[in-house]
């Protein structure tokens, strides 16, 4: 099983996920392939990516049953930690500010006379 969860991607990527992998929802795509055709995906994946960013994950001999890789721009950092693949997250002031409503005090009123 592998699946392979994009955010966003841009269209030309999503169609090229699309001819591989079944899309169950929006940006999320399922398949079954063994590991020569999940690494040309992957790479396709890394390759396209732009700003976006995707993880991909499969099954696999481990304890966990299954592995997983990142690419992209993403708080969550896949990190090593006694043998295992955990997930940590860097702070957020090391990410690029998001565009978003300015955080600014109401507006004063102005009264008459």
């Amino acid at each position: 099983m592998l699946v392979i969860v994009v955010e966003n991607a841009p269209p030309r990527l999503r169609g090229r996920l699309a001819v591989w992998l079944l899309e169950v929802r929006a940006g999320v795509y399922v398949g079954n392939y063994g590991r020569r055709v999940r690494e040309m995906i992957w790479g396709q994946v890394c390759a396209y990516i732009e700003d976006g960013n995707a993880v991909i994950a499969w099954a696999a001999p481990s304890d966990a049953g299954f592995a997983f890789d990142t690419c992209g721009r993403n708080r969550r950092v896949p990190v090593e930690f006694d043998g295992f693949r955990l997930v940590s997250f860097t702070p957020e002031a090391a990410l690029p500010a998001q565009p978003g409503p300015a955080a600014a005090t109401p507006p004063r009123r102005r009264g008459r006379g």
